[in-house]
């Protein structure tokens, strides 16, 4: 089933019939119409808060395990998170939303402090258990503000997703500025990050209203009140659930997920609805229809952007690392100074090409996944030959793999929104988004064996500049 892209919440491609300034306006206009201004900004902090300490450990990574490979990092950043993904949609519900905010802020902090205060001559691992922390709060946060925005209407899932946008970006350039540019010690550095997760508690307990929240649970309470099932009159039939579903989010435009393209929300919720208010054995029902579906998703949706995420993670875990030329020839004073600033130009990439959704839409998917693919062979064959002549010519190619890696992102969900039915939209913007958690992933153990394998080759081949980095 197609749609247009106005139907689907998305502004019409400039020089299409149905674009002019007039209309984008119109658009845009519309879309901040009525919004609360407390609720964009609690959201956004949300946001940015949930996932900038993933970047900034990311960004340290140089820091904090020296020459042991940076994969190792971004496995514990990741995996943890991807777990609390997968397990607790089925138990987080039971804990108010309040205690939640109080054990991610818990979390992650400790994680971070923990992380600063081991000195860099201890063991490697000590430093991993912080990040995993800090792991576990990042996953647990984006299952609950994602539920959060169900009674925050469309505006919160938007503000949300600028917030996560822009953590990336924010992330990797707080760590160059206060490394690089202050002159600030990595351990200085790591403890003030530690303090970003008051801007949470801030947001949800003083900034967010919290008269919705109050409304739906009061709601709740009395609806278990006065609700009592009868035995024998189960809901036995696929209609009645999909009605029942279907009445639940209504409420929510079919633009969120376009807006803000964080896609886990509807399809754990759908799966949780149906958990509670289905008396049949969705292991049984449930599970066999949505794996018919993702097997669908494979390979319109899910392989370039599996293939887009393993490329650019092992470039920057697994690459990145070796890309290093003679400090005169470049604007750093040492060589751990490369890694930090390839982050931050890769996110700077991303965050444009994730912004750029409303005016650029990419269609043919594989396009730029195989370049990105090429992205990756290239700076390989650089790490092992030294062929570009330039660091600056590799700022411009970490920059362009930024710039491909977001938009692969932005219009994989963008083309289910407008190619998918309605009905099965919500699970396929889910289920596609394991991709990506996947594509990291493998990624990391690809990038361990290939850091090791590019720095052991420059080595016997007389450039051992990646083992005169010296963690901070």
């Amino acid at each position: 089933m197609n749609t247009s892209p106005s139907s689907a919440g998305l502004l019409p491609l400039p020089g299409s019939p149905a674009s002019s300034w007039a209309v984008y306006r119109a658009r845009l206009a519309g879309f901040v119409q009525n919004a609360d201004t407390a609720v964009l900004v609690a959201f956004w902090f949300f946001g940015l808060i949930n996932n900038v300490l993933y970047v900034i450990i990311l960004s340290a990574a140089q820091d904090l395990v020296g020459n042991v490979p940076k994969g190792v990092v971004l496995l514990a950043d990741v995996m943890p998170s991807f777990l609390t993904k997968l397990v607790a949609p089925y138990f987080i519900h039971r804990v108010p939303y309040a205690t939640r905010i109080l054990i991610f802020v818990g979390l992650s902090s400790a994680g971070m402090l923990l992380v600063a205060f081991t000195p860099p001559e201890k063991s490697v691992a000590v430093k991993l258990v912080g990040v995993v922390l800090s792991s576990l709060s990042s996953g647990g946060g984006e299952l609950s503000f994602l539920g959060l925005t169900h009674y925050y209407g469309h505006m919160s899932l938007a503000a949300w997703g600028s917030g996560t946008g822009g953590a990336g970006l924010i992330g990797a350039g707080l760590y160059v500025l206060l490394t690089d540019w202050l002159g600030l010690t990595v351990k200085t550095s790591l403890l003030a990050s530690a303090f970003l997760p008051v801007f949470m508690l801030l947001s949800f307990f003083v900034i967010l209203p919290r008269g919705p929240l109050n409304r739906a649970a009061a709601a709740t309470a009395a609806a278990r009140k006065e609700y009592e099932p009868v035995p024998g009159q189960d809901l036995l039939h696929d209609e009645t659930d999909e009605g029942i579903q279907e009445e639940t989010f209504d409420d929510i435009p079919a633009d969120n997920a376009s807006s803000s393209l964080l896609a886990p929300g509807p399809a754990v919720a759908s799966t949780a609805y149906s958990t509670h208010h289905s008396r049949k054995d969705p292991r049984k029902v449930t599970f066999l229809a949505n794996l018919r579906r993702s097997r669908s998703l494979f390979f319109p949706y899910m392989l370039p952007l599996l293939l887009v995420y393993i490329a650019e993670y092992t470039i920057n875990q697994g690459v990145a690392p070796t890309l290093l030329f003679p400090l005169d020839q470049t604007p750093f004073s040492e060589f751990r100074a490369f890694y930090p600033f390839y982050g931050f130009l890769y996110q700077l990439g991303v965050f444009v090409s994730r912004s750029s959704m409303p005016f650029i839409r990419i269609h043919y998917l594989y396009l730029p996944s195989l370049l990105q693919v090429a992205n990756l062979v290239l700076l390989t064959l650089h790490a092992l030959l030294n062929f570009i002549p330039s660091v600056y010519l590799v700022f411009i190619i970490v920059f362009w793999e930024g710039l491909l890696g977001g938009a692969v992102y932005v219009n994989t969900f963008a083309e289910i929104m407008e190619n998918v039915p309605v009905e099965e939209r919500e699970f396929s913007l889910g289920a596609t988004s394991v991709s990506d958690s996947g594509g990291i992933c493998v990624a990391g153990f690809l990038g361990m064996a290939m850091e090791v394998s590019l720095c052991d080759w420059q080595v016997r081949h007389g450039r051992d500049w990646c083992r005169r980095v010296n963690a901070g």
